[in-house]
């Protein structure tokens, strides 16, 4: 057969004609890639160069320094030796449904009906699908920032962002009396603690006047015939907590919140296991019986080799018990030395500043660098890291912040200590020697 060469027929890379352009969805043109991996594929194409990076860009775990739980190893290869590698169903195999509704009950003391229960390829499909499934163009959806991919989310089903700004002040959680003034008209909250990027946590009495918040106003909307709101509550790091603040989940605070709550899990984060692609949704069962009407027909569920081993693990609390102390230990271990050598560095008047680790993987540090000679944005700020400290993060504008300047989120699960040894000390040059303000 001899070999058609059809590149002639497409565009350049570096362009696109107008009536290729005019030709796509209006969708597809206000879509915009993720702003954390372009800087992570950059930082990626720099290691593959030789150049010594200290990488913090992704929330993702390297598999040399956090391997996933020996058990789920093993029974992924039992399905798949033992033939489960037919399509599962659209909501996920019973065997896992199950067992995250007994999760459910030992872990948050909450008694849901299996058919609450939907199984997605990872978190992010459910959290796409709740917005799918709950929204109409143009409705509002309110949310803090920073915080991950919501304003993507709204991009895409043409919901109408509303940021709730935070601030260190606020630990980067939102006040209540901000989220009070967002409500009205609003049809969905979403909520994510431990945060991304910010690596804190929402206190549990805030987070219980929020709750009793939604239920005035959903009493009063049942009333007037209006259209309810819902609460999207991401916990997939509820696991990965340090120190005295303890997780909180609404329905468990505030009873009447399971009508009008969409808890997110998954494996990704807690078990090391992004790759793996395993999460599911708790919620009312309406909201899960259209969720998975979804998935039927975009396909978005977990490998079935995948959920039987998952299964496998959350019926074994004894093995989570075991994997998540080294787990959470290797993770408290990275952060507290990124912390501590910052703090140091903070101590003798060096212009950094840090939110102490709460939970999730990462931690929130502030370079007052920007505006200064050579230096005249993020942009040029996180540019100088790399390049003089070997350091590599993400500013909170990938993250729909724009305000909270100098901030940068530090994801440690891709880091050895070995790495944060070496990168600490040059990051103390840097900051010595960077330009002076005029």
């Amino acid at each position: 057969m001899s070999l058609l060469d059809v590149r002639p027929y497409f565009p350049s890379a570096e362009a696109t004609p107008a009536i290729e352009a005019a030709s796509l969805s209006s969708m597809a043109k206000g879509m915009q890639g993720s702003k954390i991996l372009q800087i992570a594929y950059a930082v990626h194409a720099r290691i593959k160069a030789g150049e010594r990076t200290a990488d913090f860009t992704v929330g993702d775990f390297s598999p040399t320094e956090f391997r996933v739980p020996d058990l789920l190893i093993t029974e992924t290869t039992r399905a798949l030796t033992a033939g489960q590698t037919n399509y599962p169903p659209a909501d996920g195999v019973p065997e896992l449904r199950q067992a995250v509704q007994e999760q459910t009950r030992r872990e948050l003391g909450l008694d849901y009906p299996i058919e609450a229960f939907v199984v997605g390829s990872g978190a992010r499909p459910l959290l796409y699908g709740a917005f799918r499934c709950l929204l109409d163009p143009g409705e509002k959806v309110v949310y803090p920032v920073p915080s991950w991919n919501n304003k993507n989310f709204c991009q895409l089903v043409g919901a109408a962002p509303v940021p709730i700004q935070t601030s260190f002040e606020s630990n980067f959680m939102p006040e209540v009396e901000a989220v009070r003034q967002a409500l009205p008209g609003a049809r969905l909250l979403v909520l994510c603690s431990p945060g991304n990027p910010t690596g804190t946590m929402i206190r549990e009495a805030q987070l219980r006047a929020i709750c009793e918040m939604i239920v005035v106003e959903n009493e009063r909307r049942e009333a007037a015939g209006e259209r309810l709101l819902y609460l999207v509550f991401d916990q997939v790091y509820r696991n990965l907590v340090f120190g005295d603040v303890g997780h909180a989940t609404p329905p468990s605070i505030v009873p009447k919140m399971a009508r009008y709550t969409i808890m997110i899990d998954a494996i990704s984060k807690c078990f090391a296991a992004t790759g793996l692609r395993v999460g599911w949704m708790v919620g009312p069962p309406f909201i899960a019986r259209q969720v998975k009407s979804l998935m039927t027909h975009v396909g978005a569920w977990a490998p079935r080799p995948e959920q039987m081993a998952t299964a496998a693990l959350l019926q074994n609390p004894e093995a989570m018990s075991t994997y998540l102390k080294t787990h959470l230990g290797g993770i408290h271990q990275r952060l507290t030395a990124l912390a501590d050598g910052l703090g140091s560095m903070k101590a003798i008047g060096l212009p950094v500043d840090l939110c102490a680790p709460e939970g999730a993987i990462y931690l929130s540090v502030r370079f007052d660098l920007e505006g200064r000679p050579g230096l005249p944005d993020e942009d040029a700020v996180r540019e100088y890291l790399l390049e003089r400290a070997g350091c590599a993060v993400v500013p909170f504008s990938a993250f729909g912040d724009t305000k909270s300047k100098g901030w940068f989120r530090f994801s440690v699960g891709a880091v050895s200590m070995a790495d944060i040894e070496w990168v600490l000390p040059r990051l103390r040059v840097a900051l010595t020697d960077a330009p002076a303000r005029s």
